[in-house]
């Protein structure tokens, strides 16, 4: 199990102190539960490990696609987050709980001009400029309206991290960024800087997810370096930012090692120094955008089991009362889990199972993991379900979404109630 949880004396799981079956028994089930003191210590490592390890500025800013409802933006706020938001729906819900715009980055490939508008019209901190079509389209839009654009450039530095495919988006075949080995990122910057409208203040990258070596890490803050140096040579302006985005690996199974979170923040804040002092370059305002770092190990999901379905000589099917609805992860790539008995977390695994979901799908959540003996209405806690899987959940074959408990000093709310049938048809027409 991750280190936010503990098994009680009475040998039931806990998380944030409190017994996973309680919650689960007050709130129903499915249930998302996350604990808001883990979160806060996990911000709070980003922040001293920033502080410990770069003599510069240095500022941590929340993913927030990782874990996207208006409570979260609070908690992370508290820790002295910016974040980052990749649509307006997510602009708006950040603007809802009270963040500051300045404090907001705003990303993706393909901004819609409204997303745009957006942006310029609630003065959201800086955009993220992904493309040559979307730095004309801003131009313009500025011009139209009579503003002023605080922009970064999006850089692709062709660093191939070891993850699954749908995650690794460095690599020089990527929807993302300008390429630096083209010579686009270079011609991006000469154009931003053209513009009277457009404000270019630093650069971005973003090499993957889940990410446990580092290697990759050192390989793109020494190439986003120099590039900024090549900047100021050859066009004498000065890159006062440099964001290296997120992607730190977690622990989802035995067989996960990641490096943790000072070392991770280490080794990118090491390379920084090290490559801008070579080319006595200034330390540019360091920003890094931690998200499943930050609330996937704080989360589980409790399911109940519904039915048992032995095949003989081929595999038994324990289905549960949720599925790709509230995680499509493993539809998705193959996203592995843990899991345990909320009463019983530490009980033998003597049953190779697959966890099925309820929907008319091939749904797994689970596939092939050795389980204690399951049978109808045992609670089944699925562990490090705080990152991509409430912000990906879908209303597939009309199922209403999970609420999320937060639990916060031994104590537990609702941030976001379960769904009911009139949500579901709140839209119809």
């Amino acid at each position: 199990m991750n280190q936010t949880l503990k098994t009680g004396s009475d040998g039931r799981l806990l998380i944030g102190g409190l017994a996973a079956s309680d919650i689960a028994g007050q709130y129903g089930t499915p249930v998302y539960i996350v604990d808001e003191d883990a979160i806060t210590a996990a911000c709070g490592a980003f922040t001293t490990a920033l502080a410990k390890h770069y003599p510069g500025n240095a500022r941590a800013a929340f993913a927030s696609k990782a874990l996207c409802f208006t409570y979260i933006y609070r908690v992370v706020q508290k820790c002295g987050f910016a974040a980052d938001v990749a649509s307006s729906g997510e602009a708006y819900t950040a603007l809802r709980a009270g963040m500051n715009p300045e404090d907001l980055i705003f990303h993706g490939n393909n901004k819609t001009l409204s997303d745009l508008e957006y942006a310029l019209e609630n003065k959201i901190g800086r955009i993220v400029v992904d493309n040559f079509t979307e730095l004309s389209t801003l131009d313009a839009l500025c011009e139209r309206l009579g503003k002023t654009a605080n922009i970064a450039l999006r850089l692709n530095p062709a660093v191939n991290a070891q993850t699954h495919e749908f995650v690794r988006v460095g690599g020089i075949d990527s929807k993302f960024g300008f390429a630096i080995g083209t010579g686009d990122a270079l011609a991006a910057v000469r154009t931003a800087l053209a513009s009277k409208r457009l404000k270019l203040g630093g650069i971005h990258c973003h090499i993957g997810s889940q990410i446990m070596d580092s290697e990759p890490f050192e390989f793109a803050a020494q190439i986003m370096v120099t590039f900024m140096k090549r900047v100021l040579d050859e066009t004498g302006y000065l890159l006062k930012e440099l964001n290296l985005g997120g992607g730190f690996g977690v622990r989802y199974t035995d067989k996960d090692a990641p490096r943790g979170i000072e070392d991770a923040v280490r080794t990118a804040a090491e390379t920084v120094v090290k490559t801008a002092t070579e080319l006595d370059f200034p330390l540019p305002l360091l920003m890094l955008e931690p998200g499943r770092s930050i609330v996937a190990e704080a989360g589980i999901t409790v399911y109940t089991v519904g039915s048992v379905k032995e095949i003989p000589g081929v595999r038994t099917y324990v289905a549960v009362d949720g599925g790709m609805g509230d995680n499509p992860r493993y539809a998705l790539y193959g996203a592995k889990y843990d899991a345990v008995l909320a009463d019983n977390p530490h009980a033998p695994r003597t049953r190779a199972v697959t966890v099925a979901g309820r929907n008319c799908e091939a749904d797994t959540l689970i596939k092939d993991i050795a389980l204690p003996e399951l049978k109808p209405g045992d609670l089944l806690c699925v562990l490090t379900t705080g990152a991509f899987n409430y912000s990906m959940a879908s209303n597939y074959n009309r199922v209403p979404r999970p609420p999320v408990v937060m639990v916060k000093g031994g104590e537990t709310f609702v941030a976001v109630r379960r769904e009911t049938f009139e949500d579901l048809t709140r839209c119809d027409l």
